[in-house]
């Protein structure tokens, strides 16, 4: 066994299973090429599971039993989040409904959420002079979204004989606008049909289609795009308004200051309260020391 934790014995493939997570996420965020950070990985893995393992033993020493009516109600409450039965057991890697396997695990949860509220507790009541400094304070967590102002002229390739030409053609379309046309005028005469929309109006990101999200939040005002395809076809793109980024009102970002406050006290008290478990806990590690490097912080 790689791990003891207060006479609790820890398989290696949980151990395994939590390293390859970690080098996952390294590998996807581009910081990490084969194996040199191993070492590393495990030992942030390794220090994953004392966390959480800690924080389980703790949870039901303070709450060895919980009711089955607050089982069923934060697995319903779960199931709702994940948008139904089906998603929420995918999301957990079951193929099918079982309940009955996943309770004991929603059980611990439901302890844990009961110790962190009596960790958390007295929790801080603000003034609105402190709500509006930490506002002034961190006014760039509180920005309006970025938006633009589009407009395009597309051509749908859905029964087009020859996707060349119509490449070719918008392609013409963009030389004439460089060469001082008028993307509107344009835009109008080639559209496909009166239905079709050229003036896209003001939309952030997030609400439109990301391919041509890219590149319109990629350009200037009055600039042209080059031809570029999307879902939907072949599209030239202009951009016809911009409005930055600004603060919010602090009306507006009342509600979520409060909650980010109330976030960043809790992360405080809950960063404590493991230390402190990790400072009295029993901890038997078995690998050799170049494979443990524990680190402050979950990964």
């Amino acid at each position: 066994m790689p791990l003891i934790i207060n006479g609790e014995k820890i398989d290696e493939d949980i151990v395994e299973a939590e390293f390859r997570q970690v080098k996952a996420h390294y590998e996807r965020t581009l910081q990490v090429a084969c194996c040199e950070r191993d070492p590393e990985f495990r030992g942030y893995a390794k220090d994953n599971i004392i966390s959480r393992t800690l924080l389980t033993q703790a949870a039901r020493n303070r709450f060895p039993e919980v009711s089955e009516e607050e089982v069923t109600d934060r697995l319903q409450k779960l199931i709702a989040e994940a948008g139904g039965e089906s998603q929420f057991y995918m999301n957990i890697g079951l193929v099918a409904k079982d309940e009955a396997a996943i309770r004991p695990n929603i059980a611990n949860g439901v302890r844990l959420d009961k110790t962190l509220g009596e960790v958390y507790q007295p929790e801080p009541e603000y003034t609105e002079s402190e709500l509006r400094a930490w506002f002034e304070a961190h006014l760039e967590l509180f920005m309006t979204d970025e938006q633009v102002r589009a407009a395009h002229i597309t051509k749908n390739l859905q029964g087009a004989q020859s996707r060349e030409a119509i490449f070719k053609q918008l392609r013409d379309i963009r030389q004439e606008i460089l060469n001082g046309a008028d993307f509107m005028t344009l835009a109008e005469r080639d559209r496909a049909d009166d239905q079709q929309q050229i003036d896209l109006g003001w939309f952030k990101r997030g609400e439109f289609m990301e391919e041509f999200e890219v590149i319109a939040f990629s350009m200037n005002e009055g600039e042209i795009s080059p031809v570029f395809t999307t879902q939907l076809g072949l599209h030239l793109c202009t951009v016809l308004g911009r409005n930055p980024p600004k603060p919010m009102l602090f009306e507006d970002a009342r509600p979520a200051v409060l909650q980010r406050m109330l976030d960043e006290y809790r992360d405080q008290k809950f960063n404590v309260f493991l230390e402190e478990l990790k400072a009295s806990a029993d901890i038997v590690n078995t690998d050799p020391p170049d494979q443990w490097s524990p680190h402050d912080e979950a990964h």
